[in-house]
């Protein structure tokens, strides 16, 4: 499991280029509706992770508009791996 955005705007689930595993997960926090873009292989994962963390003050999730395949698709966050060259 990987939590992608935190505290993110739910719009942002909307994007199709993200992988058909990612999640839009709802919880409160000072009562006040927040959002994270989580990719899951397992939904239980995401729920031990937001239970042990919000426990009654985690709502749900839904899964995001993504189409991508999660083995092809790239985290544009993350730097590019190096090739070695010989």
């Amino acid at each position: 499991m990987k939590v992608f955005k935190q505290n993110c705007d739910p719009g942002d689930a909307e994007d199709r280029t993200l992988p058909y595993t990612c999640y839009l997960v709802e919880y409160k926090v000072d009562g006040k509706e927040t959002y994270d873009l989580v990719i899951s292989s397992k939904k239980v994962e995401m729920f031990d992770y937001y239970w042990d963390l919000y426990g009654k003050d985690f709502v749900g999730w839904k899964q995001s508009e993504g189409r991508s395949n999660p083995k092809l698709w790239q985290d544009p966050n993350q730097k590019d791996k190096k090739k070695k060259t010989k």
